[in-house]
């Protein structure tokens, strides 16, 4: 399934009227031309796109995201985020030659990659490991288009305050971790934990957004038209 978004919510309807003020004034809106095509379902990055005004059309990809023997951490994201890529970009009926922007983000601690945690268990395991510490977290980008693909990653450093068990147990309750990899969001409530970060904030919510721009730009998406976006009334 494709969607499409990219705009704030009034400029995302796409319908011609828009109603302000006692006097009923009428706007008028362009309709959203999607400039490139999300190889991801994840929520968290439909809505970094939006922040920053990138329409775009979403195209998730379902692939084995196992590690491969002797893998690292950084061909890990990498080679996911191509995957996703090609994958969508194969599916020629659908992107309708947009730049295809793919995704992988996974946490790290002491060269352990943590994956989403399937139970209470492997969050007390994975959140245990991060308690008191410091870790990275990779982010594995790709930008596919006519003029091929391109790849880079991302790695920003965030410290831990100590997580007392009944505190995992009770994130957990929460329902937050369990799609997440490392067993947190730090954009939720796991801001709690966070004593610092040193690198792209951006990077650990899952898309780091001035490298992201930085491929994109070599793919004909300049920051001048996203900036411009389209004017509302002052």
């Amino acid at each position: 399934m494709v969607m499409i978004a990219g705009l704030s919510e009034q400029q995302d309807r796409g319908r011609a009227f828009a109603w302000s003020g006692t006097h009923h004034r009428v706007q008028i809106f362009a309709v959203i031309t999607p400039l490139v095509c999300l190889a991801s379902a994840s929520p968290r990055r439909r809505e970094l796109l939006v922040q920053i005004g990138l329409p775009h059309c979403c195209l998730p990809q379902d692939i084995d995201e196992a590690v491969v023997p002797g893998e690292s951490p950084d061909q890990y994201v990498v080679r996911l985020a191509k995957a996703k890529a090609l994958s969508a970009q194969a599916d020629s009926a659908l992107t309708s030659g947009l730049p295809v922007l793919a995704a992988d983000t996974t946490v790290v601690a002491m060269g352990r990659i943590l994956g989403k945690p399937a139970s209470l268990e492997e969050a007390l395991d994975m959140l245990g490991a991060l308690s008191g510490a410091t870790h990275d977290v990779l982010t594995g980008i790709a930008v596919s288009s006519l003029a091929g693909i391109e790849a880079m990653v991302v790695a920003t450093k965030v410290s831990f305050r100590e997580i007392s068990r009944a505190e995992i147990q009770a994130y957990w309750s929460s329902g937050e971790p369990c799609d997440k990899a490392g067993a947190y969001a730090i954009q939720g409530k796991a801001a709690l934990f966070v004593s610092r970060i040193e690198g792209s904030y951006t990077n650990v919510v899952g898309l780091p957004l001035f490298e992201t721009m930085q491929l994109l730009g070599r793919h004909g998406i300049n920051t001048t038209s996203l900036l411009r976006g389209v004017p509302d009334e002052c």
